[in-house]
């Protein structure tokens, strides 16, 4: 029998109870794992078990992925309109809609954010995304082309066929809905696996894709280790496409497995070290906000964190002060707790890894000039951190954190911070705050990154592609970029004339 997983939420923001399967879920059933073994969850609040889940393995991938092929051949694929699909997706996003409480709390029990910007932020994001993929369904279009009068020619866009799909524990509901939503859309079937640190929400999601009435095989959710079931998937012969969200090191080897084996496409969406440029006509109350929620957003755990603050020597000192404040006003504590705006890390190994960039800084001659410490006496909570007097090759300016951990440089010139905030591996994020509409665009035209904000930082749309340069990815997320790389182009040749 497969594992399940029951929590009533008494005494927390949300009142109600929950309870749903937990096994691998394949062909629309949840069973246990092929080897019986299973997964601890570790609630991020206390450190201790909150559930064991059923752990999926490299057999499970195959089971998944004969299922997933079966539904393309057979239910999915070229075998179901656009409109049908779209039908589906809406219903999926409706029952997101009426569960709304119930994912957001366990949301914020799995993975440690607080309650009310699961409930408030991910989840309604998460329904968009859904709804916005919904609309795009029967829209999936190719072209008509003339190349002379005896010839016509036209192109189809076609899914690609089963999918592998792995997503990292930092977002796990917004990140699941990122991934199936163009997916689906395009006609293809999927296999994917969450992190083993934040599954709860896919498996929840499992239920309400079955109860929607999506065909068997369509969606299949496996929770198991990076080096055996991502492995899998990575390198599964009769998987067509892999997409992952995750550190760029797990990235090349995600890629190298997709080249080793069947040369299957392949979409990454990794690590970033995000500059951040205050200039000194900014609004300051509104570049310190922003400057905030771009550092602290999620705990600092999101790969566009704009922890790297270029703040220009006319108002270095007064943006510190005030973003001084700000950081010290920020309220730690149970995610479901009135007035808490950053819960725990999510792991011990993350807040391990958090704490040894902390030292590093210190060690490195950097000032910590506030937090740096643990909060409390359990759980995985640290207290948000600012450093400033940093040079460029210090490890906190130069690696991602993925902590709450900002880094403040001061700069004198246009130029000399465009420099320095290129001056990386990574490029997903960039952000830019100033009054001068002509500096904000020439200097995010020269800024190499995916993405530029203009007087704020970290405000995404389902509508708007995300994705990053250089080593932070390939491909992108959200909007209509996002369908491009789950169809496969066909170009089909007519021939007019009587020879």
């Amino acid at each position: 029998m497969p594992t399940s997983f029951s929590y009533d939420f008494k005494g927390h923001a949300y009142k109600g109870k929950t309870s749903f399967p937990t096994g691998v879920f394949i062909n629309n059933e949840f069973r246990a794992g092929s080897t019986k073994s299973t997964i601890d969850v570790i609630n991020p609040c206390d450190g201790k078990v909150l559930t064991k889940i059923d752990e999926a393995t490299a057999a499970d991938v195959d089971l998944a992925v004969k299922a997933a092929q079966e539904a393309f051949d057979t239910t999915w694929g070229l075998n179901m309109g656009g409109l049908q699909r779209s039908a589906l997706m809406n219903k999926l996003a409706l029952l997101m809609d009426r569960d709304a409480d119930e994912l957001a709390a366990i949301e914020s029990l799995d993975n440690g954010k607080t309650f009310s910007w699961s409930r408030g932020s991910d989840i309604t994001f998460s329904i968009k995304t859904i709804k916005y993929y919904a609309g795009w369904a029967d829209k999936i279009r190719g072209q008509t082309i003339e190349p002379y009068g005896t010839k016509f020619a036209y192109t189809r866009h076609e899914p690609i066929g089963v999918v592998g799909q792995i997503i990292p524990w930092n977002f796990p509901l917004l990140m699941f809905a990122w991934k199936i939503g163009p997916a689906l859309a395009t006609g293809n079937t999927i296999v994917l696996k969450p992190s083993e640190f934040t599954p709860l929400t896919a498996l929840k999601m499992c239920s309400l894709i079955k109860e929607a009435g999506f065909p068997p095989g369509v969606v299949n959710v496996l929770v198991g280790y990076g080096q055996t079931v991502g492995e899998a998937i990575s390198g599964h012969m009769d998987i067509q496409k892999v997409a992952f969200t995750g550190s760029t090191l797990v990235g090349r080897k995600v890629m190298a497995a997709a080249a080793h084996s069947n040369l299957k496409n392949v979409t990454l969406e990794l690590g970033g070290k995000s500059p951040n440029i205050v200039f000194d006509d900014a609004d300051l109350e509104q570049a310190v906000h922003w400057t905030a929620h771009g550092i602290f957003w999620n705990h600092g755990q999101a790969c566009c964190a704009g922890s790297r603050v270029f703040v220009q020597e006319g108002i270095y000192d007064k943006f510190l002060e005030k973003l001084t404040a700000k950081t010290r006003s920020i309220k730690l504590g149970d995610p479901f707790g009135e007035g808490i705006d950053q819960g725990p890390q999510v792991s011990q190994l993350q807040y391990d890894r958090i704490m040894e960039y902390i030292e590093s800084g210190k060690a490195a001659g950097a000032t910590l000039h506030t937090g740096g410490k643990r909060h409390g006496t359990e759980g995985f909570f640290i207290e948000p951190t600012i450093f400033t007097d940093t040079s460029p090759e210090m490890k906190i300016v130069r690696e991602e954190i993925f902590g709450p951990v900002g880094v403040l440089v001061k700069f004198k010139t246009e130029e000399e911070v465009i420099r320095q905030a290129n001056d990386t591996a990574y490029g997903l994020a960039s952000a830019v705050f100033t009054t001068n509409l002509n500096r904000a665009i020439n200097v995010t035209n020269k800024l190499h990154a995916g993405t530029a904000w203009v007087n704020c930082m970290n405000d995404l749309e389902a509508e708007v592609p995300f994705g990053g340069y250089k080593q932070s990815g390939i491909g992108r997320e959200l909007g209509e970029y996002a369908l491009h790389n789950y169809t496969s182009v066909k170009a089909v040749h007519i021939n007019l004339a009587k020879v």
